[in-house]
Parts: structure tokens; sequence; C-alpha cells
């Protein structure tokens, strides 16, 4: 329990630590009686699971489920384990296991490994349950014994439902948000789809983190000012505030659109995980582990959210070094492990091509990249309304800084991880075999073969990955409730909500995207590799925002209408390509180049693709079709959001420039405010009294309400 602890030595305040001190024993016996239910089963739904899986697996002969990725020989393995002792003897009989009895053998997911993970869970629901109960309680106390109206009145207003519950008060510390931050940025997606990129492409995707300095430069510069001076709850008030309802009213679509389409694969990677090391079905893991995230944001709020962060952090990060440190003992040291990807063509640098379709070129990796990132931690919703819990603009840089760093240490870890599995199963490819029942299973595999015998730890690392997608997920129910309440609800009401209301309606929305997102992840479990459909996903919306974004903050000049032209067109034409490209994915028509495989050293018998050469790996076939479509998936980004600025300054051309001064300075970003409005600090101040600044229409209502 050093996890419980670890907070309050970095600063949690003391009355958390006692909550949870005080919660241990009940959290003991809930833990004690659950695991009693699990075990009893397990075992038959370890056997239904593996047997429909691998019967599937069996019949699938496409290229894509071909052409992935490498190997390792399940006769090396230095500690003992009770799959070598099951392996062992089934050779002395003359015999070898086949690939469905070594899948049912692979599925070590002990009593001991059930404790880790529920306790992980028991440990999100206390703290949930503390911010939204108890901590809410002494709040109130502490209210009511305040002498003085005035001063209880500002504090009550500080300290109101919506941003208490969104915002944390606006008075979060540096080190919690910035872990959370980190937690949010690796969201299960990048934990186990990054090393599967890795695993199936090499080491070509890991050159993105040079874009993570640019693009948190850029967010520093340009976008994080201008949110944090204006104090926004939601990022889309800055479009009323720059142009009008109606700009704002669609990038919140684009928005809730994106969650939609995005929290299903969040919850699906963390579920495929422990489908692959327990047997349990991916229908019944899904709904028990989102109802205990689902459970503690619509409780905790913004503060429940950040603090769950920061205990995921730690056992993702602690779980990710043990998997590391002893999988490169294992093998012999880090030259081996270098070595047997070197032998496989692993590692590689981004292709230095021009050829737009080239899935990872020096010019995708490196611009549609930048710009995939920039969206990620420079205007997202998400992201941005944890900057906005801190109380000035010199911590926001900390917690920038300090988020990056531990993003990059993080995702390198994950790179590793992949190059570490590939050096496992470079003589005996498990995708291939069909030991893997899905290309993103790898990574979960190869836990269990490194660390499966020992107690704990292959719970260690699924709580991990489960931290990782579970607090992407509270955070992104949480914005979704306060996008809801202030760009829907809000602007259309002739009167505030009163506390009980809001608390309610910021509840119901957090419960019913969480059930929305739960049961749609059938379909996720039918697409691709889910590093590649997330980025697809969020290009759809993502890159069309940041391009709104920009516009507004940069090109002062451009009208509304010219904004709501550009960004519709760019919007259209973004989610063409990428539903087209999904399409083809899909059907097999668009295949990307894989790296060479080897089954040359397998211990167990399987039957082989009909399109696999014994000799050389699989190649796809050549695509007939030459469209659009076919561009990388890091360009989707760049095409959404350049796409949206150079439509609305054509549409310009149409409905005309507006004069600058008609832009409240505070709206554009500072970096270009001297290059604006510089040359009209000379003018006279009646002449600039002729010109009527954009207003918010909601903002104007409600501070109304509140005087009345």
């Amino acid at each position: 329990m050093s996890t419980t602890a670890e907070p309050v030595a970095l600063g949690v305040s003391s009355p958390v630590a006692d909550v949870v001190a005080k919660t241990t024993t009940t959290v003991a016996n809930a833990i004690a009686k659950t695991v009693a239910v699990i075990s009893s089963t397990v075992s038959t739904s370890s056997t239904t699971g593996t047997t429909s899986t691998a019967t599937a697996t069996a019949t699938s002969t496409s290229p894509t489920s071909a052409t992935p990725t490498t190997s390792t020989t399940f006769a090396y393995t230095p500690t003992p384990t009770p799959i070598q002792s099951a392996s062992a003897s089934l050779e002395d009989g003359g015999e070898k296991l086949s690939v469905k009895d070594l899948g049912q053998a692979l599925q070590h997911f002990g009593i001991v490994d059930y404790l880790v993970f529920i306790a992980m869970l028991a440990v999100c629901a206390v703290i949930g349950f503390y911010f939204g109960f108890i901590e809410k309680k002494q709040k109130k106390q502490k209210l009511a014994g305040k002498d003085g109206g005035g001063g209880a009145g500002i504090e009550e207003r500080r300290g109101s439902e919506a941003l208490d519950y969104l915002v944390g008060g606006r008075q979060m510390k540096v080190f919690p948000v910035a872990l959370s931050l980190v937690a949010s940025f690796v969201s299960g997606i990048s934990l186990l789809g990054t090393s599967t990129e890795i695993y199936v492409y090499g080491t070509q995707y890991a050159f993105i983190l040079v874009t993570l300095a640019i693009s948190g430069a850029i967010s520093w510069y340009i976008f994080l000012p201008v949110f944090c001076n204006l104090q926004l709850t939601s990022t889309y008030e800055y479009f009323e505030r720059r142009f009008d309802r109606r700009v704002r009213i669609f990038g919140s679509c684009l928005f809730v659109v994106m969650n939609i389409l995005w929290q299903p694969i969040c919850i699906y990677v963390p579920a495929l995980t422990l489908n692959q090391v327990s047997g349990i079905s991916v229908s019944k893991i899904v709904p028990a582990t989102s109802f205990i995230c689902i459970l503690y944001t619509s409780v905790g709020g913004i503060k429940g959210v950040v603090w769950t962060d920061v205990i995921q952090s730690i056992v993702m990060i602690g779980s990710m070094l043990i998997v590391i440190i002893k999988g490169t003992l294992d093998l012999g040291g880090l030259s081996v492990v270098l070595d047997h990807n070197r032998q496989y063509d692993r590692l590689v640098g981004p292709d230095l091509t021009f050829d737009p379709t080239a899935r990872m070129g020096v010019f995708a990796l490196f611009i549609g990249g930048a710009l995939f990132k920039l969206q990620a931690n420079g205007i997202n919703q998400a992201i941005v309304q944890r900057y906005l819990t801190l109380p000035n603009n010199k911590d926001v840089k900390k917690a920038l800084v300090y988020s990056l760093i531990g993003f990059m240490f993080v995702m390198l870890m994950c790179v590793y991880i992949g190059v570490l599995a590939f050096a496992e199963f470079y003589h005996c490819d498990p995708i291939t075999t069909g030991l893997a029942r899905a290309k993103d299973q790898v990574i979960p595999l190869y836990v269990v073969k490194n660390v499966g015998h020992i107690p704990g730890l292959v719970g260690l690392f699924v709580a991990g990955v489960f931290s990782a997608a579970l607090s992407s997920l509270s955070t992104a129910l949480n914005s979704l409730s306060g996008v809801i309440l202030t760009d829907f609800v809000e602007p259309f009401r002739k009167k505030p909500l009163s506390e009980r209301q809001t608390a309610y309606l910021l509840r119901g929305v957090v419960v019913s995207f969480g059930l929305i997102s739960m049961a749609s992840v059938p379909i996720v479990q039918r697409l691709g590799l889910v590093m590649q459909l997330s980025s697809t996903v969020a290009a759809i919306t993502c890159g069309p925002l940041l391009g709104a974004f920009s516009v507004g903050m940069l090109l002062p000049f451009v009208k509304t209408e010219s904004l709501l032209t550009g960004i519709s067109c760019a919007s259209s034409f973004t989610a063409y390509i990428v539903v087209r490209a999904q399409i083809a994915i899909f059907t097999g028509a668009l295949t990307f180049p894989a790296k060479p495989v080897s089954i040359e050293d397998c211990d167990y018998t399987f039957d082989l693709p009909a399109n696999w050469n014994a000799t050389t790996t699989a190649t796809p076939t050549e695509s007939t079709s030459h469209g659009i479509h076919e561009i990388s998936f890091l360009w989707y980004t760049a095409v959404g959001s350049v796409g949206t600025v150079l439509a609305s300054l054509l549409a310009t051309l149409y409905f005309g420039r507006q004069d600058p001064r008609v832009v409240d300075k505070e709206l554009i970003s500072p970096v270009v405010r001297k290059f604006w409005y510089g040359k009209y600090d000379s003018v006279a101040s009646e002449e600039k009294n002729n010109f009527n600044l954009h207003e918010s229409e909601t903002q104007l209502k409600l501070e109304q309400s509140e005087k009345s």
C-alpha cells in the first residue's frame, strides 16, 4: 500500500490519508469476498473465452492479420514457470502443446493478481467518495462557521458547485495536476498502442517524441495564455466571445462527437489486456471496470479525478519499470535486446521521402505529428481544464513543463517495452501463430510470459494499464459534463441553475456518456490497431478545432461567416478521408508494409495463414486504388487544421475582412497582439469608441442574472 502513502509524502492533505487509512479494513474485507467469487468462476470463464477467441483467430487469413510482428521462442525463460512445466511434460511424451492449449496455459491471473487489481480500483473509489462527500461536508461546515456575510459570500461563490466540480475552485497544486496530466496524456491506448506499434512496425513512431517539445512551446506561447487569462470553464466559450454563439455550439458538438467516438477505444484497450491474461470475456470486463470509473468521476468531480490520477500514475509507472528491468535482465542485457531487434530491421528511423502515403515519413512524423500532439495538449478541453484548476500562470507553466517531461519518460518506456517484446518473440511471432488473438494483445502476452510466475506482478501491470485508461476516461467524462453545462444548457436558460440542479446535471452527464461508451465497445473490436484508430478518430474533430482556435487567436480580421465556412469544409473533408481509409483497411483494400518476422523456433503447434511463406514475411497485396485516403494517418490532423485556416482565408474573399479593433485584444494571442494592435496605439480614444467589441451573449445574460 505504498501508493497510498506516497501522495501524502508529496503534499496530499492529511484528510485524504486519514480517510484512506480508515477504509483499509473495509476495503480488505470487500476484496476478500470479491476474490472468492472470482476464483470460483474464473476457470470456466477462461476456458470458454479462450476457445471462442482461438477459433476466431484460426479462421483469419487476411493479409493484415499476418503482416504484423515478431516473436520469441517459449523454450527460453531463465525462471521456470508452470507453463514451461506443462510444455516439458508434453514433450517427454513426444507431443507439443497446441497454440490453443498454450494460450490457455498463458492465462495466468491468480488470486494475488486479482487482489492487486481490485485494490487499485478500491482506492480510486475511496478517493472519489472522499471528495464527493467527506471533503464537501467539511467545506460546508467551514463556510457555516465563518463570521461576516461578506467573507462567507466570497468563499461560497468561489466554491460554487460547477466551479468546484469542474476546476477544483482553481486552487489545485502543481505536482498532482502535472501527474494528472501525464496520466491523461498516457491513456491505455498510448500504453499498449505505442508498444504494439513499435513491435509491429519498428521504432519509427518513437521519433514523434521530438514533437512534444515543439507542441509544448506552441501551446505555452499561443494558446494557453489566452485560456488562462480568460479563466474559462469550457474552452469553447472562447468561440462565442471571439465570434458568436453559432461557432461555440459547432465547436462543442465536435468535442462531444469526438468523445463519443474515442471513449469506447479507451475502455476497450485495458479490457483486451485483462482478457488476454485471465480469459474473462471483454463483454464482462467492460461493465465492471467502467462502473468504478463512472462512480468516482461522477461523485468526486475534478478533485477526485486528479487525485485518482496521482495514484494511477504511480501504479502505471511502477508496473512498467518492473517489466522493463526484469525483461532486460532475463534476455541478457540491453545489447542482446537491441541485437535481436536489429536482426529483423526493427531499429529504424522515419522514411526519408516526400511521399504523403508513407506511413511514417519524416514530414508526416515531424509536421503531422507536431500538429497531432498540439491539438492534444494545446486546445483539448480535457487538458486545458486541468491547467485552469491552477491559481496562476506561473503554476500553469510549471505543470506544463513537468507533465511534458513525465510524458516523454513514460512514452520512452512504452517504446522500450515494444522493443523488449520483439526481442523475446523474435523467433516465434505470436501474431502469425495465433497465440496473440489480436495485435494489441502481444504486450499483455509478453508480460504474462515475463513475470507471470511472480505472484501479483501481472495484476500490477494490468492495474497499470487500467490506471492509464481510467484516468483518461474520467478526464473525458468530467470535461464532457463541463461542456454540456456551459455550452448546451446555460446559454439557453433565462436564469442560472440552482446548486442542486447543477449537481444533478453534471453527474447525470457523466453517467449517461459513460453508459454510451460501454455500449459502443463491440464496434471497436471490429476495427484495426488502436493507436492508428485513436489518431484517426481524433483527427475528424480535433484537427478542425485546432484550425478554428488558430484563426481566432492569430487572425483577428477573419469574420464569423468565414470561419464557419472554413471549419465546415475542413471537417467534412477530413471525415471523408478518415472514414474511407477505415473502410479500406477493414476490407483489406488498404494495407501497410510490415517488418519481417520469424516462426522458425516455435515449440508449439499451430496453423499457418494461407498467405504465409516460411522464409519471408507475408507481403500485403498492392493497392489498386490511389486516393487521398491513402495518406499517412499522421497527416489527418494537419489536413483538418490547415484546411480550416486556408478555407477560412479563402472565404474572406467573399465575406470580406473585419477591422481587428472590433476584437478584444485579450482574445488574441500575445505573440501577434503587437503586430495587429501596435499601430493603433496612437489612435485617439474618441475614435476607438466608434468600434463595438464582440461580446458574449451568454456571459452578459449570466452576469445580469447574478446582479438581479
